[in-house]
């Protein structure tokens, strides 16, 4: 391991040692051997006597000094060895060194590593000086060094020694390879100067607080940089610090551990990749296609993307999808109708896009032209200026695309059931990250899933309304003038999301100046039931020129309904007699009208119900009540005032008191009853009839 010499210490710095005067801690190397020192003359006499000495041996200088030193340390068989060398040391000053057998004042032996050197005074006397170390303690501490040594020269970890400026003092092999500069150019060099990168100044920081605290830094989260060692691709290292202190406490430095993490920093980002693109999937099932709506469909595909995926996504469809047209030729321009757009900020690639509800045509060269009639995805990475045209429908749009930053794009195809439907565009531009092909799969899938939602709302629309359509082509026109009586009507259907109903209204002229008024409800939803809902009212008008009770007109409905396969109704059946100011009025299992009287509170009639038609076998009843000049009858089918949320009494209740305010135009009554009552998500469609009695003889 590389080392610098260190610079001449200064008093005051952490690692100069205590002021002139001040006795110091024993704090080396010599302090850790133990290094004793024994004088003796040249009669091998003992003359100076070490601490060390003393604590080694067991002799005490008292004990010690002016002894014959082979007498009192050597074991009587090694005498004459010992009295040799220690001669030719006197008479040749040659040094002697090895490891012998010293005799200690409790009886033991004890191998210590010897030197012994001749010493001469001023006056030309001779000494022999001999130090000693314990035997065991330095080869400990020779295997300690030994180890210390390799497990750092050899170690793949990183390793660099600073003193408390925070200058290199040692790096290993290992730290070389990973910063990709040789020790020398380390050492005695500051860290920041060696590693001068921004991202590194967070480490210095934490060298510091270390340096500081005393408190270690253990694998702080990864450094994310470049280094010499490879200039060209970013490396991810972990870094450990702790402060290095001598046996006395006194701060040496700090030690830095640097491992490299590139692959398991890299194998994390995809984990986390990976979680976040499975929960962008859990996500988008459960938000993508919650209605039967197209418009809604797209605005939550648009909704999952952006931000979690993209910067700006735009969902469209072929305007032929929706117009359910035969999609025009393969050369010509591509007619596509935009459903949603989302921006995860202002972004001028937002005004790229067409508005929803826009129709564009885009040029068979573009990639969204091309997107739908391969009905293949296309990604890129990385676009230019010639991608920027491409990808927007016009060169305006390509500016406005260059001017945000647009650098990556997806076009993915809405396929469902094997047919394109559309297409949806996601674009990056803030977010640095290009689309890669995990991107382009994901994608896929979601639009996969939109696609179908998409289509089956389409399918949905198309079915709704058609029945709409023939519904509402079964409702009567506005009725003629009336004798002695005013009628207003409204029908509602269904929100998209629901099929359409059976409900219905009637206002059929009879003979005598009298007036029918019918609503009904066939149970059910869809085509079947409008159709089952037109062929009652085309036997409600045979019957009602027939002259009958309302409870016969009732019976006849009953017989007809029960030949409709699986179907049963509710009806209200009213003939009004303007001469005699009466009302004849029968109920099949459908919900009670409310009498208006003129100058008293709305009521609820009370009628016999009788059964639902199509049931049969139970007769009708009729009701006859006075009607005349500034009364009012309310009809209604259920979708009216039931909801799933609120008991049906109160929602009867809350009709009364919206009926018992001063009297206003018919056409407001119905419009402020279904403004207050009808809720834009209620599941049913409503049918709704009001009729005023007024004099006969006007006008």
């Amino acid at each position: 391991m590389a080392r610098a010499e260190p610079p001449p210490t200064a008093v005051g710095r952490p690692d100069s040692g205590p002021p002139q005067g001040v006795p110091s801690q024993p704090s080396g190397l010599l302090d850790l051997l133990g290094v004793t020192a024994v004088l003796l003359d040249a009669d091998g006499r003992i003359v100076l006597w070490s601490p060390q000495a003393e604590e080694l041996y067991g002799y005490t200088s008292a004990e010690a000094l002016g002894q014959y030193a082979v007498r009192l340390m050597v074991h009587k068989e090694h005498w004459d060895w010992v009295i040799k060398t220690f001669g030719g040391v006197m008479e040749t000053g040659r040094s002697w060194a090895g490891t012998f057998p010293i005799r200690c004042k409790d009886g033991s032996t004890r191998l210590v590593e010897l030197r012994s050197m001749r010493l001469q005074n001023d006056r030309g006397e001779f000494y022999a000086l001999g130090l000693g170390i314990d035997s065991r303690t330095l080869r400990e501490l020779e295997r300690d060094v030994a180890l210390s040594t390799r497990l750092i020269s050899q170690s793949p970890i990183g390793v660099a020694i600073f003193d408390t400026d925070l200058r290199y003092v040692a790096v290993n092999p290992a730290l070389e390879r990973i910063h990709g500069l040789p020790a020398a150019e380390h050492l005695a060099r500051p860290y920041r100067d060696v590693m001068s990168a921004p991202e590194f100044a967070e480490v210095e920081a934490a060298m510091r607080q270390v340096l500081k605290t005393g408190v270690p830094l253990v694998d702080r989260s990864p450094v994310v940089g470049r280094s010499e060692a490879d200039p060209d691709h970013k490396h991810a290292w972990s870094v450990s610090v702790y402060r290095l202190e001598d046996t006395q406490g006194r701060v040496l430095g700090v030690a830095e551990l640097a491992v490299d993490v590139t692959e398991r920093y890299h194998s994390a980002l995809e984990a986390t990749e990976t979680r976040r693109r499975l929960a962008l999937i859990a996500d988008g099932s459960a938000r993508i296609g919650t209605t039967l709506e197209v418009g809604q469909t797209a605005r939550e595909l648009a909704e999952v993307t952006v931000p979690a995926f993209g910067d700006v996504v735009a969902v469209d469809v072929l305007d032929s999808v929706l117009a359910e047209r035969q999609p025009a030729s393969r050369e010509g321009p591509t007619l596509f109708r935009a459903l949603a757009v989302k921006a995860a900020y202002r972004t001028d690639a937002a005004l790229a896009t067409d508005p929803p509800g826009h129709v564009a045509a885009y040029d068979a060269d573009r990639l969204a032209s091309r997107c739908v009639r391969t009905g293949r995805p296309i990604l890129v990475g990385h676009a230019d200026g010639n991608d920027l045209t491409a990808i927007a429908r016009d060169e305006h749009g390509a500016t406005l695309l260059a001017r945000a930053g647009a650098h990556s794009y997806m076009a993915v195809p809405l396929t469902a059931r094997g047919t394109v439907l559309g297409f949806m565009g996601l674009t990056r531009a803030r977010d640095p990250r290009p689309f890669d092909e995990d991107d382009l799969a994901i994608a896929t899938e979601l639009a996969s899933r939109a696609a179908v939602c998409i289509d089956n709302a389409r399918a949905h629309q198309s079915v709704r309304n058609a029945a709409e359509t023939l519904q509402r082509s079964l409702l009567p026109d506005p009725p003629p003038r009336l004798p002695g009586l005013q009628v207003a009507s409204r029908y509602l259907p269904a929100q998209a999301a629901y099929e359409v109903g059976g409900d219905w209204y009637d206002v059929l002229p009879l003979d005598g100046d009298k007036t029918a008024l019918v609503v009904g409800d066939v149970m059910g939803s869809g085509i079947e039931a409008a159709a089952a809902m037109g062929r009652l009212r085309t036997a409600t008008t045979a019957f009602a020129d027939l002259d009958l009770e309302p409870a016969q007109v009732l019976q006849h409905l009953d017989t007809t309904t029960s030949r409709l396969e699986q179907y049963i109704a509710t009806c209200i059946y009213a003939a009004y007699d303007p001469h005699r100011g009466e009302c004849h009025i029968a109920n099949a299992g459908h919900l009670p009208p409310v009498l208006v009287a003129d100058g008293r509170p709305p009521r609820l009639l009370t009628l016999p119900t009788g059964t639902p038609l199509g049931v049969g076998g139970v007769p009708f009843e009729t009701t006859t009540i006075a009607f005349g000049p500034g009364d009012q009858l309310v009809l209604y089918t259920d979708g009216l005032v039931e909801t799933r949320q609120d008991p049906l009494d109160a929602r009867l209740d809350t009709l009364l008191h919206l009926l018992d305010t001063p009297r206003a135009p018919l056409e407001e009554t119905c419009d402020r009853l279904l403004h207050t009552l009808r809720h834009p998500e209620d599941h049913d469609d409503v049918a709704l009839l009001i009729a005023c009695g007024t004099d006969v003889n006007a006008g």
